[in-house]
């Protein structure tokens, strides 16, 4: 199988924002769709009925993704149903704080670098196996323009971030033989999601001020990049990192 139609993604977090509006545009892509939530079974459920009203294939199952066992019971049932996960779409965010430096605690600072890694290692240990046996595996981080562009208060997520990135880096360094490509997505300020709220009206309309393009992103310009990561048609594009902010951070 070279296309992607049939092929399972897994996209954590997807219950709402850029997870849902990812899951939803794989699904029309073709592919089925493991919506993963942690909390939100309802909006879960949702997305899957939106998938399916639109003649795709979704299941939502919940997890805690720092849970190994939970990872890997959640693996098994889509293993039961579709077999292995093909797309893995790590968009699940674990809490932070917003504050500066010289009131952060490193139970604050240090414990959302652990949170942020032990969840892309514990899920990115559960989908390889099935990828590197078919010789074929997509891993997309979301990170975050706040990893390159500092902003007062984001210290926790911006750090945590940067790590995710290099993390990626180093898989799509050892993976690339398996045929494997691993990139990363990262957003500026996105509307419509959980974390909107960090930006009040005047912060807001200075980062819009800020872009080439006059907006900030929607979910949806974000899920198109994840799109093409997913795809086929990324047949050589490995430890890139994609910058989706409308032009407001050049790198």
């Amino acid at each position: 199988m070279t296309e992607t139609t049939g092929r399972v993604a897994l996209v954590t977090g997807s219950s709402s924002g850029i997870g849902a509006a990812t899951a939803r545009l794989l699904a029309a892509r073709g592919m089925r769709l493991v919506v993963n939530y942690l909390h939100s079974a309802q909006a879960a459920e949702e997305v899957v009925a939106g998938i399916e009203a639109a003649g795709g294939q979704a299941m939502a199952v919940q997890a805690d993704v720092r849970e190994a066992s939970a990872v890997d019971t959640m693996i098994e049932h889509v293993g039961a149903a579709w077999g292995g996960i093909d797309v893995l779409v790590h968009n699940a965010l674990t809490p932070y704080a917003i504050k500066p430096f010289k009131d952060m605690t490193w139970a604050e600072l240090g414990g959302k670098l652990d949170d942020e890694m032990r969840a892309a290692f514990v899920v990115t240990k559960a989908v390889l196996p099935a990828m590197t046996e078919r010789g074929w595996g997509r891993l997309i981080y979301l990170g975050t323009a706040l990893s390159r562009q500092p902003r007062e208060g984001m210290i926790a997520l911006g750090t945590a971030k940067a790590a995710l990135t290099q993390f990626a880096r180093y898989l799509a360094q050892e993976l690339g033989s398996e045929g494997i490509t691993v990139n990363v997505v990262e957003p500026g300020p996105v509307t419509d999601t959980r974390i909107s709220h960090v930006l009040d009206e005047e912060q807001t309309q200075r980062q819009v001020a800020a872009t080439p393009l006059g907006r900030l992103a929607r979910p949806a310009d974000v899920a198109q990049v994840v799109a093409f990561y997913a795809s086929a048609d990324n047949a050589f594009m490995t430890g890139t990192t994609a910058a989706v902010n409308g032009g407001m951070a050049m790198y």
